[in-house]
């Protein structure tokens, strides 16, 4: 018997489908992947700081976030 799996998306993101990402304070503390990425295929949860430059990369998927004002 083969069994089938089913992936859930969660929101309208999943790992790595942007390389550049815009958030708001609402946002933070800021943490890849975002709450609305599908967690099944990406890395383990690294908050980023980016309250002093505005501008934060993850070091798992290279992902760049910008703060808006």
């Amino acid at each position: 018997m083969n069994e089938t799996t089913t992936v859930k998306r969660h929101g309208d993101h999943v790992p790595n489908d942007q390389e550049r990402y815009e958030v708001s304070a609402d946002d933070l503390p800021l943490h890849c992947p975002l709450p609305e990425m599908s967690l099944w295929n990406s890395h383990p949860r690294v908050y980023l700081p980016i309250e002093k430059t505005g501008e934060a990369k993850c070091p798992y998927c290279g992902a760049e976030f910008v703060l808006k004002s």
